[in-house]
């Protein structure tokens, strides 16, 4: 008999516990079992660890016979053709790497395609291929930006593998109640099962989905456990009001305006803020216009602001934070939550019925215009006001860069999100135009894709300038991914011009000539592979 062998012989698969614990403890203090003290018991312990792993890893105690696993559901919906699954192979196994010196090289990202290219297939309503799905379950569990769009693609049979690898238990968790059917809306005894027994994910998917249906029933499941939920509970469930809301949700948020979270009172007046003709509405355009006024004994009538001197409990009830951060002065902190809480249709009657884009072109005294103006472009988004947002955007062409009323590229891009798309994109495009593509990345990002002309035209025609002038080519590089994905692939014959290497002036970056034919080729290589993309998703006219 080996040493190893009689070592572990004693050593049976429950024993692993008292192997630890040997080792543990060192071979000094206690002996390995069927082992003898001295210098050779630690080897002695790690061949008995090694057999006990190798019995552990491949033995098997006798037991029932698992259940026959299930079939995996049928997808009705039609298969992708034959390219287009070609190309989600390509999509899901490129690598993304850099040439040397850390440049990226002429080739496209494709990682970077797969949402446009979920986008499509979705639009389209094919279904993948079943060797796909394995490869798509591991893009979405490493990129939770991909799960919604890549879980709708993947369909039924996504739920059943994710059932069998614990790897993709995420795709339960992000569909509620792991893709099992809600109740159906007459069948209230199951809606209100499911909302008193389903775990908090199911229970927030049924009243939304609840909401979207019918939204009286959805506020009625909801007032009936209000007062046994948890607070953050209580925030998510009333964010699900936004949906439809309307008069009859009054009495309810009125009443979570006294809840004891902070949070919950500052949703539900928000959402009654938003709430045309609400009480809280009314009481908040009395509040701000005691504030503001025009004063008409100037040569030029200007706006004259009062803040108020204290926070009294009516504007905390009324959602008011007291407490200013930290560098933020009381009293503008209160008088900017006013204003934004106000109707922003109770401006024009309290300032002598001018148009918004007549009182945002007043002046006003005393360098409160920005804390107002930064108010205003709140509750324009607040309210989904189109008139007001357009004034405070005011024109791309303006000297100040940030036009009249908006003080951020921040506030700037959520303004712009009130308008429709052909009137977001001219705006864009007359930006850029004017002050160039440095400040225009985050007016970008809420552009329809693909871009509109206008925007096409205004970003290719800077980049150009920017080339030509010799501009440091890296600081255009975030500006040039995003033209890969959201620039129209029709674009693509316009660039052919702008692919040669061009004459360097002498203040020009050095090698930024070859980094910008670089990039050029890589964009037009990348637009020429989404128009295949499109092509290939496109099922032929019969």
């Amino acid at each position: 008999m080996s040493r190893t062998t009689a070592a572990v012989d004693t050593f049976l698969p429950g024993d692993w516990e008292e192997l630890v614990t040997t080792a543990l403890l060192g071979t000094d203090r206690r002996t390995p079992s069927g082992a003898a003290p001295g210098p050779r018991a630690p080897s002695a312990l790690l061949d008995a660890a090694a057999v006990a792993t190798v019995r552990r890893r491949a033995g098997l105690r006798p037991a029932r016979a698992a259940a026959r696993v299930e079939p995996s559901p049928e997808d009705p919906r039609p298969v992708l053709p034959p390219a287009a699954a070609r190309r989600l192979t390509m999509l899901l196994t490129d690598r993304p790497g850099t040439s040397g010196g850390g440049r990226r090289g002429t080739a496209p990202d494709l990682m970077e395609l797969l949402p446009q290219w979920l986008a499509a297939a979705n639009a389209r309503g094919f279904a993948p291929p079943p060797d796909a799905l394995p490869a798509l379950l591991d893009a979405a569990r490493g990129r939770t930006d991909l799960r919604p769009a890549a879980l709708r693609f993947a369909g039924p049979r996504a739920l059943w593998l994710a059932r069998l690898n614990p790897d993709w238990r995420f795709a339960l968790r992000s569909t509620p109640g792991g893709g099992a059917p809600f109740p159906s809306p007459r069948d209230m005894d199951g809606i209100r099962r499911l909302w008193q027994e389903g775990l908090f994910a199911e229970r927030v998917a049924l009243l939304s989905a609840l909401r979207s249906r019918e939204p009286a029933a959805a506020r009625e499941l909801l007032a009936a456990t209000w007062a046994t939920e948890r607070a953050e509970d209580r925030l998510m469930f009333l964010d699900s009001l936004r949906t439809g809301i309307g008069p009859d949700d009054e009495p309810f948020l009125e009443q979570a305006l006294a809840d004891r979270s902070r949070n919950v009172r500052a949703t539900a007046a928000e959402l009654l803020s938003a709430l045309p003709g609400s009480a809280l509405a009314e009481r908040m355009a009395v509040r701000a216009g005691a504030c503001v006024a025009v004063d008409r004994t100037r040569d030029v009538p200007a706006i004259t602001v009062e803040a108020p001197h204290e926070c009294d409990a009516g504007m905390e009830r009324d959602g008011v934070v007291a407490k200013a951060p930290a560098g933020r002065g009381e009293r503008s902190w209160w008088f900017g939550q006013l204003v934004e809480s106000a109707p922003l249709g109770s401006w024009s009657r309290r300032l002598g019925g001018r148009t918004p884009r007549e009182i945002v072109a007043l002046p006003v005294a005393d360098d409160w215009q920005s804390e107002l103006h930064a108010a205003w472009c709140r509750a324009a988004v607040r309210q989904r006001d189109a008139a007001w947002s357009r004034a405070l955007l005011g024109e791309p062409s303006a000297p100040e860069a940030g036009g009249p009323g908006a003080v951020s590229l921040a506030e700037r891009a959520k303004l712009l999100g009130m308008l429709n798309g052909a009137e977001r994109a001219e705006w864009v495009a007359g930006f850029i135009e004017k002050h160039g593509l440095s400040e225009a990345f985050q007016l970008l990002g809420v552009c329809a894709v693909p871009w509109a002309a206008p925007v096409g035209r205004a970003v290719v025609d800077a980049l150009n300038i920017a080339r030509d002038a010799g501009s440091y080519p890296w600081s255009f590089s975030g500006v040039m991914g995003l033209a890969e994905r959201c620039l129209d692939p029709s674009e693509a014959g316009r660039l052919d011009a702008l692919l040669a290497v061009p004459d360097e002036p002498e203040n020009a970056s050095p090698g930024a000539g070859g980094y910008w034919s670089e990039a050029f080729q890589r964009l037009v290589t990348t637009l020429r592979l989404r128009a295949a993309m499109l092509a290939e998703l496109t099922p032929p006219t019969p």
